[in-house]
């Protein structure tokens, strides 16, 4: 399925995303390197092992949200979005680590009509992101600039 054009998200609406991805020691060792990031509570599993309450190292949170919202994409936005406009409200509630499956859910919280732009619309949406347990391990609300569906010139 592709992204969903402006008229197609409606209040209320819940996608139980159907990808799900194993997070890998590879990706948080990657994405914590590309971004700089170089927090022993990610990358060290000595330090992660003796010097925190989980013993083991923790899946860098800003992957967390990235892929989040990743996940959503081919159901959402794919092909239809202009841009995102911000994510608020991010929250953890419980750490991710390597190994750990997510799977995604989005609920569509409002849409309006852009005043600037006839032929968009603004979506808000909640993201929420389960482990392969069914705990929820981050959540956001996300606003996008969408398209509207194209007029039919036939």
């Amino acid at each position: 399925m592709a992204g969903l054009y402006f008229e197609e998200f409606e209040d209320g609406l819940v996608i139980d995303h159907p990808i799900r991805r194993t997070i890998t020691e590879s990706d948080n060792t990657l994405f914590s390197a590309m971004t700089m990031n170089p927090a022993a509570l990610h990358l060290d599993h000595h330090y992660a092992e003796t010097q925190t309450e989980f013993g083991k190292p923790l899946v860098n949170s800003l992957f967390t949200l990235g892929l989040m919202i990743g996940l959503s994409v081919h159901d959402t936005t794919m092909g239809t979005t202009i841009a995102n406009l911000g994510m608020t409200d991010v929250v953890f509630p419980r750490p991710l680590f390597h190994g750990d499956t997510i799977r995604v859910e989005t609920t569509v919280i409002s849409k309006r009509e852009s005043k600037s732009r006839p032929t968009q619309g603004i979506v808000t949406m909640d993201h929420v992101a389960f482990n392969q347990h069914g705990d929820e391990v981050a959540r956001c609300r996300r606003q996008a600039l969408m398209l509207k569906k194209p007029e039919d010139k036939s």
